[in-house]
């Protein structure tokens, strides 16, 4: 057993290894085998011992890898980890192919009851926020605090730059997707990703996008890549059309933890006017508004992001 494998973990064989996944200086990989899933986690070990655990869960397209900026900041506060979700960064496709937010809301759980870590402070993106909204409502055992960044909650009026991501979404998107973007470099598809991510392109550093081209090359190589995109996609949309008690403003209501909201005022994927609406929803909420912030504010801004986070965790382990 390897000096990163857990007891009753296994290493990642299952998915296509065309190259190594990048670990950053301080994180370890390690894979949890879970009935029906392998699931990859990202760990950094904290700066002390008896830390409280959190868990950072990413959005659409995402990895564990968004989170190395931000586990930095926060290594002497909490013990932390990164999940890759099944399908995403270096965990393989789920055995029953099920990319819905139910279903990557029930891998987490799964992945929390089986190491015991729980109630952990739970820290998502995007999709991840809305899986992790799911998390929070159902099993809020499990949770001690939530921090929601953009995250992926129903909007009845989508803004026009979100609608390509939407589009994903529609049967027949993968082949699609592929065929008209087939001429497209690695290179290329970052920059697209980047300007649809980030309030200012330009904060990103040389070294870190060549790490993200070297990301890019390493997922168009795995099958699965467009599936678990399309598929996860459909997903969020699906979520987004649920009533009742099912429905992600409902079960936001239903949230328990204290929750710690942060929006970027230039985000085109999240219309920064849904704070309100989610500051309002979540019972026990503090929202932090970063107004040159794009989707990512824990990569754009991890000093700014990690500072209210640990507030939010001081403040709880005082009370």
């Amino acid at each position: 057993m390897s000096s990163t494998e857990l007891p009753g973990t296994r290493a990642a064989a299952l998915a296509p290894r065309i190259r190594a996944v990048r670990v950053a200086e301080g994180e370890e990989l390690r894979s949890v085998a879970l009935p029906g899933l392998t699931l990859t986690v990202r760990a950094r070990p904290p700066a002390s011992s008896g830390l409280p655990t959190a868990l950072f869960v990413h959005g659409l397209g995402g990895s564990s890898q968004n989170w190395t900026a931000l586990m930095r900041h926060l290594e002497d506060t909490v013990d932390g980890e990164a999940v890759d979700l099944p399908g995403f960064g270096d965990s393989p496709p789920p055995d029953d192919g099920d990319y819905s937010v139910t279903a990557h809301a029930r891998a987490v759980i799964r992945l929390l009851d089986a190491r015991g870590r729980g109630p952990v402070h739970l820290i998502a993106n995007s999709l991840g926020g809305a899986v992790s909204t799911r998390v929070a409502a159902v099993r809020p055992d499990l949770v001690r605090t939530l921090t929601l960044v953009s995250p992926a909650l129903p909007e009845l009026r989508a803004q026009r730059s979100a609608w390509p991501t939407a589009a994903m979404a529609l049967p027949g998107a993968a082949p699609l997707l592929r065929r008209l973007t087939k001429d497209w470099t690695p290179e290329m598809r970052v920059r697209g990703v980047l300007a649809l991510c980030y309030g200012d392109p330009g904060r990103v550093t040389d070294q870190a996008f060549l790490h993200a081209v070297e990301e890019m090359e390493r997922r168009l190589e795995l099958p699965y890549f467009w599936d678990a995109m399309t598929r996860s996609a459909r997903g969020v949309v699906d979520a987004y059309t649920l009533g009742g008690q099912h429905g992600l403003w409902r079960q936001a209501e239903r949230v328990l933890a204290p929750t710690l909201l942060v929006y970027g005022g230039r985000d085109q994927l999240v219309a920064y006017r849904m704070a309100g609406k989610a500051a309002a929803a979540f019972r026990a909420s503090r929202l932090l508004t970063l107004p040159d912030a794009g989707h990512v504010a824990m990569m754009e801004y991890p000093e700014t992001v990690a500072e209210a986070v640990r507030d939010l965790v001081d403040d709880i382990g005082r009370s």
